[in-house]
C-alpha cells in the first residue's frame, strides 16, 4: 500500500471517528475551486456521501475558471453543493468603505464566507470541515475566523506539495491540480505571489525547519535561501496566535486551556 493510498485511508476514518463522536451524521465545506477544499471534499464524499454539501461562495472577485473547476469537480464526484454568493456583503460593506485596502477586502471576504458557512452547518445540524493545509498554518497565511476557522480539519497535517500529491492519487480533476494557487480573494491574487516564493521551496525549508528542527545554519548549507528562511521562521513566531485557541489570564484554579483540558470525547 502507498503512502497516499494510507493518507487517504487514515484521514478518511479521523473524519468518520470524529464526526460520529458529536453524534452528528452531516458535514459541509467551502469549495472554492481550488486543490485544498477539492481534496477535502473528495475525502468527505467518500466517507458521508449525500450528507456532505459542499458550498460554493463566489463574489464579483472570483475568477470564472474558479467556478468552473469547482462544477467539473461536482460532476467528476457527484458533490451535492449549493451556490451562497457573498457578493451583495461584500459590495455593501465596500461601499461604506471605499478606502479599503486588498488585505481588509481579502479578509472580509474570508470571513464573510465561513459566516455564512457556519449558518448553513446550523441549519443543516452539519459540522464545518476545514481545508486550510500545514504550509497555510505554520506561515499564519490565512485569515483567523475566516478560512482557518472549521470544527475538523483533515488536511492540516500536509504541506501544500504533499496536497497536490494527495490530489493525484484521488483523481482530482486536473485544471485544478495544474493551476496556480490562489484564494481569488481580490482581483489578481496569487498566493505565491503574496509569499514571495513557490510552495515548493517554502515547503523544503519548513520541513527541514519544522520536522527535523534543523539550525538556520543547516538549513542554509542545504541550498536554501536566507531571506527565505528568515521571513519563514518570523511568520511562524508572529501568527502564532492564529494556531491557538484565544488566550484566558488565569484567576481560579481550573482554568479552560491551562489546567482544564479535559478531552471532548470523555465518557460522562
Amino acid at each position: 500500500m502507498g503512502k497516499y493510498e494510507l493518507i487517504s485511508e487514515y484521514l478518511q476514518y479521523f473524519l468518520d471517528d470524529e464526526v460520529r463522536k458529536t453524534g452528528m451524521q452531516n458535514v459541509v465545506l467551502g469549495l472554492s475551486g481550488g486543490i485544498d477544499s477539492a481534496v477535502v471534499a473528495v475525502l468527505a464524499q467518500r466517507v458521508f456521501g449525500d450528507n456532505l454539501l459542499c458550498v460554493k461562495m463566489p463574489s464579483h472577485y472570483s475568477s470564472q475558471s474558479s467556478l468552473d473547476d469547482a462544477d467539473e469537480l461536482c460532476r467528476d464526484f457527484k458533490l451535492n453543493s449549493i451556490t451562497v454568493s457573498i457578493e451583495p456583503m461584500l459590495k455593501a460593506y465596500e461601499e461604506l468603505n471605499p478606502d479599503m485596502d486588498n488585505l481588509r477586502r481579502g479578509n472580509l471576504s474570508a470571513r464573510l464566507r465561513m459566516s455564512t458557512l457556519f449558518d448553513i452547518s446550523a441549519k443543516q445540524r452539519a459540522l464545518v470541515l476545514g481545508t486550510s493545509n500545514k504550509s497555510e498554518l505554520m506561515l499564519g497565511y490565512g485569515t483567523l475566523y475566516g478560512d482557518l476557522a472549521s470544527a475538523l480539519n483533515p488536511i492540516g497535517d500536509l504541506y501544500k506539495s504533499e496536497i497536490y500529491e494527495l490530489a493525484e492519487h484521488l483523481g482530482v480533476t486536473r485544471s485544478i491540480i495544474q493551476k496556480a494557487p490562489s484564494a481569488d480573494l481580490w482581483d489578481g491574487q496569487s498566493d505565491e505571489a503574496d509569499l514571495g516564493y513557490s510552495y515548493a521551496k517554502l515547503d523544503e525549508a519548513l520541513k527541514y525547519y519544522v520536522e527535523d528542527r534543523l539550525s538556520k545554519e543547516e538549513i542554509v548549507k542545504k541550498g536554501c535561501d536566507e531571506s527565505m528562511f528568515d521571513m519563514i521562521v518570523e511568520r511562524i513566531f508572529r501568527n502564532q496566535f492564529k494556531r491557538k485557541m484565544p488566550l484566558i489570564a488565569k484567576l481560579t484554579s481550573r482554568t479552560i486551556n491551562h489546567d482544564f483540558n479535559y478531552p471532548r470525547d470523555i465518557t460522562l
